[in-house]
């Protein structure tokens, strides 16, 4: 019986023992090669106390131990934290803080970033030390329940700081079967894993693939001419990204060799334009397309199957296997068709809530108020969509203030937070806005008496050294006086209206 990821490497390590897992660089490791490595973690992390429901913190690059230690994690019955590297000291410290893992894993490079914090016990090791550690190699059962927390993955709210979303072993199996089944995944596919595993978008490559014995490549993203270069290498036949990687790629040179394998591709993690549609479909005419949406407190929720791509590209199409996707009005009642309304998910890919935060998981996790009986909860995912009249989802904006860039979803508070830490700026406030490349960029307003030119030069060193990338800003506006709404608050609203076009007309 397959009750975590692990156990579908277990099965194949069994029945297809040199059949290829993982690729990363000149290396290759087997599904044999793989539980063996993944056991021996297993043991090191007990060794180190852990014990089942304690979570182990994952902060390393994508690499074949890597992917080892997260299977070892939950065959040993904990909860694998993995922390994205891009993340900057302060996004990491709060991570600790807020799911205090027993373990943190990391590379010896990376070990010092972590700064010891007295009310957080927690012990840092890293990979090298763990593969040395004797044990005795015998197979570890995994005592563990499908119904078990399996991974916290965190992913910024709209007021405070990032929350982490509670993913089940059974969240985690059920949407690997659910994506493979409609991506049609089979054993001789080789999937090429670009984006971050503390992003489920990205995490899903590795899932999926294990589920039905399937190889993938491991890539740390830097260069987009890379990509070409490791499908034409690999013979890569399946490809995930967002619309600003897809961005980037869709520029570079693609000869034969690097399409000629590829089955199919998709997107996730944002609205693709049709500009680029049409440049990726011209690009890989022999590979199908599959557009997605999804939400981290769901796993996937809908996608466009690739026979609709040409006529509805707008589309987020419907439901995956194991989703039920409604459309609800703001008495939960179904909305018809053409009626914009909530997106509510419901379903077994449905996760836990939110870590350590009852209240926000009481507002976005409710009842359906459809069921008699048996509560079942839902997801409102904030999000506002509408159904045609063929049942095709398309989404329309928003609901809260969140900021979606590059396929994150980005706190505007924690921007502030940085914000009013320089010196000179007195307000400040973090919007999104339409963006052609990103979807939404971050467009940072700021009170301040300093000169304009000099400010905006100092702020944008200073968010360059406390927030990560992906967290611009994009654009930065200084004030003398920011304006106040009735109430004496700042008054987002108006920014947001007034500054509507920053982005498509700097």
């Amino acid at each position: 019986m397959v009750v975590t990821i692990t156990d579908f490497v277990k099965r194949y390590a069994a029945e297809t023992p040199d059949a290829t897992a993982l690729l990363y660089r000149k290396a290759a490791c087997d599904y044999q090669q793989l539980w063996r490595m993944a056991n021996h973690y297993c043991h090191c992390v007990r060794a180190h106390g852990v014990k089942s429901g304690d979570r182990v913190a994952v902060y390393l690059p994508k690499q074949i131990e890597t992917v080892a230690l997260m299977l070892a994690v939950w065959q040993a019955g904990a909860i694998l934290v993995p922390i994205n590297p891009a993340l900057k000291p302060r996004q990491i410290s709060h991570i600790v803080r807020d799911c205090q893992p027993r373990l943190i894993v990391t590379n010896d490079a990376w070990a010092a970033r972590f700064q010891q914090d007295s009310a957080v016990p927690v012990v840092v090791t890293t990979v090298t030390a763990l593969a040395a550690m004797p044990t005795n190699g015998v197979d570890i059962g995994g005592d563990v329940l499908e119904s078990d927390p399996a991974v916290i993955l965190y992913t910024s709210g709209s007021t405070g700081r990032a929350k982490g979303v509670v993913a089940s072993h059974r969240n985690l199996v059920l949407g690997a079967e659910s994506v493979a089944s409609y991506l049609q995944n089979h054993a001789q596919d080789t999937l090429l894993a670009l984006l971050p595993f503390s992003f489920d978008y990205g995490l899903s490559q590795l899932t999926t693939a294990f589920s039905v014995g399937a190889k993938v490549v491991l890539h740390n993203y830097l260069l987009p001419t890379d990509v070409p270069r490791i499908c034409a290498e690999h013979g890569v036949t399946g490809i995930a990204a967002v619309p600003p990687l897809w961005r980037q790629l869709v520029n570079v040179d693609w000869p034969d060799e690097a399409r000629s394998a590829l089955r199919y591709w998709t997107n996730s993690g944002g609205a693709m334009s049709k500009a680029l549609l049409d440049k990726l479909l011209s690009l890989f005419q022999k590979a199908e397309p599959y557009l997605m949406y999804g939400l981290t407190e769901a796993f996937r929720s809908t996608y466009l199957p690739p026979d609709q791509v040409k006529q509805r590209p707008t589309s987020i199409g419907k439901a995956i296997p194991n989703a039920r996707v409604h459309v609800v009005d703001d008495q939960g009642r179904e909305c018809a068709p053409g009626v914009e309304g909530e997106l509510v998910h419901r379903g077994p890919l449905v996760t836990l809530g939110y870590w350590n935060a009852p209240e926000e998981t009481a507002q976005r996790f409710k009842p359906w108020p459809g069921t008699t009986g048996v509560s079942e909860k839902a997801v409102f995912s904030g999000d506002r969509v509408y159904r045609d009249e063929d049942g095709y989802l398309y989404f329309v904006a928003r609901a809260d203030e969140m900021i979606k860039c590059s396929g994150y979803r980005i706190s505007p508070t924690e921007i502030e937070e940085v914000a009013l830490e320089c010196d000179g700026v007195l307000n400040a406030v973090a919007i999104g806005q339409p963006h052609p490349e990103f979807g939404q960029g971050v467009l940072l307003i700021v009170e301040s008496p300093e000169d304009p030119a000099a400010m905006k030069d100092k702020l944008l060193g200073h968010c360059r050294r406390h927030l990560p990338s992906y967290m611009g800003p994009h654009g930065l506006l200084v004030m003398a006086t920011l304006p106040r709404n009735a109430n004496g608050k700042l008054d987002r609203a108006g920014l947001r209206a007034q500054y509507h076009d920053f982005f498509s007309r700097t």
